[in-house]
């Protein structure tokens, strides 16, 4: 037709600009140094506190992770998926799997001695992960800005060579010891506080609750 114009279509059009996630260090973001008082190379962190979901040894339910401090900036775990792990039939319940990802990224604060929560946690589902999969973590520290920690994760089937299941990046956020005693249950916080394990203690406040 003379005299218009054709309409536009969406290949006509530039593509949006993507701004960066909030779990992408900004540019001057730094990488941090190990504090001197980090564990040791190749040593269980354990759990921080006996009731954790992702790390209690008491908890009945929960995931049990026990990550290692690696060489650097970084820690592994292993996840065991059993039956109770379930979402569709025999199949990982993604949440649970989300839950694993931010369990080992918060033990990086170990590697900081720095108490810090989550913030924002971004995962991605590459492949479904049967029951019975044991799942290879591992997480590092990728900058830190201020009270900022940003780090990234993942996930591989059966070895840490294995296939990548699931990919995460994190934005935690340094706190004090007001963040806990405000905003816990209280019965839970005294029964911390009067625990007479310095150690057990200190540790119940210094990682991702």
């Amino acid at each position: 037709m003379t005299g218009t114009t054709a309409p536009s279509t969406p290949t006509d059009r530039p593509a949006p600009a993507i701004p960066p996630s909030p779990t992408t260090p900004p540019p001057d973001a730094v990488l941090p140094e190990r504090h001197p008082q980090a564990p040791a190379p190749g040593t269980r962190l354990g759990s921080h506190y006996e009731h954790c979901f992702g790390c209690g040894p008491q908890h009945p339910g929960g995931l049990r992770i026990d990550a290692v401090a690696g060489e650097g900036l970084d820690v592994t775990a292993e996840f065991v998926v059993r039956d109770a792990h379930q979402g569709g039939p025999g199949l990982a319940h993604g949440g649970l799997l989300t839950t694993a990802m931010d369990e080992t990224l918060g033990t990086l604060n170990w590697l900081l001695h720095a108490p810090a929560v989550t913030g924002r946690l971004e995962t991605d589902f590459l492949s479904p992960v049967p029951v019975d999969s044991v799942l290879h973590l591992r997480a590092w520290i990728t900058g830190v800005h201020g009270r900022k920690i940003y780090s990234a994760a993942e996930a591989r089937i059966g070895g840490p060579d294995g296939p990548v299941a699931v990919r995460s990046q994190a934005l935690f956020i340094q706190v004090k010891l007001e963040h806990f005693t405000t905003h816990g249950r209280p019965e839970d916080i005294e029964k911390v506080l009067d625990d007479p394990d310095l150690m057990k203690r200190a540790r119940a406040f210094e990682v991702n609750p």
